[in-house]
């Protein structure tokens, strides 16, 4: 691997001995842009696609942009397929402001319809523990604290696994590796956020809001469900990603709206299992 950043593009073994690969990508490196492109545009793909790989992914990247752009679309997206950068022949090559309104539309919309209506399940576990909220008005209060810190710490942690993997940094088969540090990363989150949650409750939570329950029990309780809401919400944030790379999905598009399905659906059935657990509520 050689020039100009720290950042290559995996070899995955093309047909071309390391020998025959070597020498075409020093010949090809001796070039001007305008003959590297137009080399790109006879070249053998497997030929290419192994000298493309020695290169720099910046490189590399400005390359396929500007075969793109000259017309050879079709072989631009074959490069991006074969070298990782896109995970389906189909999707753009392009960045977001030369990619097309409806294509945009296209890529999210599916997603977008089917969640919103998984949604509704949300509001039919609020719907069970309706007699919950009726005993203890102030679970009311700290329903969406629920939703929001797991959200969150859900995507910032995906967030960061998805840059990982478009500079590639991140490889599919690293998920084991991105389970263990989210997990203990989503663990300090939540110890943290708890405690802080706790105090927020005990200094100026109103005793008279408690329903005649011990205002210490109820912080305890919604301290445990938030504990266990970031934790697994992080953990999952880390590991969705590389999942929705595994079936060849594009993580920028999917894992955002997903996760916040996820985090809505578990969040509520977390929150109320807990605290009917802590308070002995119907």
């Amino acid at each position: 691997m050689t020039v100009m950043s720290n950042t290559y593009i995996e070899n995955t073994a093309p047909r071309f001995s390391e020998e025959e690969i070597s020498a075409a990508t020093k010949a090809f490196l001796q070039y001007d842009t305008d003959q590297q492109l137009n080399l790109l545009t006879v070249m053998p793909i497997d030929e290419a696609v192994g000298v493309l790989q020695h290169c720099a992914l910046g490189q590399v990247q400005f390359l396929i942009e500007e075969l793109d752009l000259q017309g050879h679309d079709k072989r631009a997206r074959l490069y991006a397929h074969h070298l990782g950068l896109i995970h389906s022949e189909a999707e753009t090559t392009g960045g977001y402001l030369t990619t097309g309104v409806l294509e945009h539309v296209k890529q999210r919309i599916g997603w977008i319809v089917t969640l919103a209506l998984l949604g509704i399940v949300s509001g039919l576990i609020i719907a069970q523990y309706e007699d919950t909220l009726s005993q203890l008005v102030l679970l009311a209060v700290y329903m969406p604290v629920i939703a929001a810190a797991g959200g969150n710490t859900g995507t910032q942690a995906a967030t960061l696994v998805i840059r990982a993997l478009a500079t590639g940094e991140l490889r599919k088969r690293q998920w084991l590796e991105v389970l263990w540090k989210e997990s203990r990363v989503a663990v300090c989150l939540a110890a943290a956020v708890a405690l802080v949650m706790v105090g927020r409750i005990l200094v100026f939570g109103d005793v008279n809001s408690a329903g005649g329950f011990d205002i210490n029990l109820i912080a305890m309780a919604i301290a445990v469900a938030l504990f266990i809401q970031v934790t697994v919400s992080t953990t999952l944030g880390g590991v969705l990603p590389i999942i929705a790379r595994v079936f060849k999905l594009d993580p920028a598009v999917l894992v955002s709206p997903v996760l916040a399905s996820i985090v809505d659906i578990s969040g509520m059935w977390i929150y109320f299992t807990v605290v009917n657990h802590f308070l002995g509520l119907s």
